[in-house]
């Protein structure tokens, strides 16, 4: 199993920039399908983006263009790299790992959560 942890979330102005980190222990990352989500209040959970590999990544249509899913294998670490940031943005937001033979769609493994903030 692997355990996953996040970091770097905050509070920021709309047009800023956050990274987000995913620590995983236990197992190395490059076993899942490692995927981005979030949740704000009265909406429904949201994948953001996926990463099957270095050369294969998925974003969703509302962050396409501004975010950007990556991994750093020897780190064992998962990134989202945030950029023109958007009230709408506002969400907790987690990772997850799925198993890559489930295809990136069944998430077993969750972290935390961290919580990011937009302003206006």
């Amino acid at each position: 199993q692997v355990q996953l942890v996040e970091s770097g979330g905050g509070s920021v102005q709309a047009g800023g920039s956050l990274r987000l980190s995913c620590a995983a222990s236990g197992q190395s990352i490059d076993h899942y399908c490692m995927a981005w989500f979030r949740q704000a209040p009265g909406k429904e959970r949201e994948r953001v983006a996926y990463i099957f590999s270095d050369d294969t990544t998925r974003h969703a249509d509302s962050v396409k263009g501004r975010f950007t899913i990556s991994q750093d294998n020897a780190m064992n670490t998962l990134y989202l790299q945030m950029n023109t940031l958007r009230p709408e943005d506002t969400a907790m937001y987690y990772c997850a790992a799925s198993a890559k033979s489930a295809g990136c769609r069944d998430y077993t493994y969750w972290g935390q959560g961290t919580q990011v903030t937009v302003s206006s």
